[in-house]
């Protein structure tokens, strides 16, 4: 591109003494031909050497200036070079680099013509540097724009593909949690009461019906809970609340306390404080954390009892379930995070999750042989 841009302006400076009626247009030279090709080949440099482009061209066209005493068709190579340092250059010194050229170009016309610094040819001179110098200052400008919008489109392309991939990651936790609290609970449930079957069979043939029957419906509601997750799932463009409204809340307190009755655990249930309407998340997330925990005493505590209690706080619902502690293995007795007892630790860290989402707080402890769950949700007083 330069060395094309070199040869169409070396054209020219061959073709405008033939060209030019001036009669006091020297007639080309072979000498003043190679000084041209000399002045034009360095416009190959310019976008390597720009300052160094300027100086040899701007000289060129002060000495052809100075030979002929006329404009010289070289003019348009030194305008090129200013252009190329407005656009490659630091400002500052693309500034000063054209001035410089400009006072040079001005005081050798008149020197040579001798018409003044306010002749025509002084100021035609001037107002080419300048047109030259703005020119590449506005390609910069311009460069610079499009640069900066396509940074942006960048980092907004590369926001948008993070909070997708942000949403994605929460959306299978948000399933993960689901999943586990559907089935957990039931199929703990089952293999309770299958356990009783397989003892009972033979000798109390009634028992073992109702511990089937118990079974089936344990099935029944696993299978009713996977539905409602895998539909939510089929509908992407519903709002956030609907994930809450087929969802059970602490009103389904008492059916799910009296499923772990039929299967052996005793729960002691205490309430303190004026009960609410929750909001639907709040009423989600705490039947889900009672049901985790009472999960998880009916499969490590060693004794089949646990405590439950719900305290009904002005702003917040506090959570707590104890009960007698199982044998915890050697490796992680010694673990300074209680959340290491639960097997896989899956069940107590989905419970951290959702108190997390809510704002709230999720702590467990061991003492003196009893494992205890506190759970805080926070929210805004009466839900609607």
């Amino acid at each position: 591109m330069d060395a094309f841009l070199a040869a169409v302006v070396f054209g020219i400076s061959l073709l405008t003494p033939v060209l030019d009626n001036d009669s006091g247009t020297r007639p080309l030279t072979l000498q003043g031909a190679l000084y041209a090709a000399v002045i034009c080949a360095s416009l190959t440099l310019r976008r390597r050497c720009p300052s160094a482009v300027l100086a040899v061209t701007a000289s060129g066209t002060a000495a052809a200036f100075a030979v002929t005493g006329h404009k010289s068709p070289l003019m348009l190579a030194t305008m090129i070079a200013m252009c190329t340092c407005a656009l490659h250059l630091p400002r500052r010194k693309a500034v000063l680099e054209v001035a410089a050229t400009a006072v040079l170009l001005a005081g050798t016309s008149v020197v040579f013509d001798h018409r003044g610094w306010t002749g025509p040819e002084v100021v035609a001179l001037s107002a080419l540097s300048a047109s030259a110098a703005a020119v590449g200052f506005a390609v910069r400008n311009r460069r610079a724009y499009v640069a900066a919008v396509e940074e942006r489109a960048r980092r907004a392309e590369q926001t948008r593909e993070e909070e997708a991939r942000r949403r994605v990651v929460d959306e299978r936790l948000r399933i993960a949690r689901d999943l586990h609290d559907v089935l957990a609970h039931h199929i703990a449930l089952i293999n309770v009461q299958a356990a009783v079957v397989d003892l009972v069979l033979e000798t109390e043939p009634v028992q073992a019906r109702e511990s089937l029957a118990h079974i089936r419906r344990a099935a029944r509601s696993s299978l009713e809970g996977v539905r409602t997750t895998l539909g939510l799932l089929r509908q992407p463009d519903a709002p956030d609340e609907a994930a809450y409204e087929p969802s059970p809340g602490l009103a389904d307190l008492a059916d799910l306390i009296a499923s772990f009755t039929a299967a052996g655990l005793i729960v002691d249930q205490k309430i303190t404080g004026t009960p609410v309407d929750l909001p639907p998340a709040v009423g989600l997330t705490a039947y889900r954390v009672v049901q985790e925990a009472l999960t998880n005493a009916s499969r490590h505590a060693s004794r089949p009892n646990a405590e439950l209690e719900l305290d009904y706080l002005p702003s917040a619902l506090r959570i707590a379930v104890r009960n007698p502690a199982g044998p915890v293995p050697r490796s992680q007795s010694t673990g300074p995070d209680p959340l290491a007892l639960g097997e896989g630790g899956h069940g107590l860290l989905g419970m951290r999750e959702r108190a997390s989402a809510l704002g709230g707080t999720f702590t467990t402890q061991l003492t003196e042989g009893r494992f205890e769950i506190r759970v805080l949700l926070p929210h805004e007083g009466t839900g609607t």
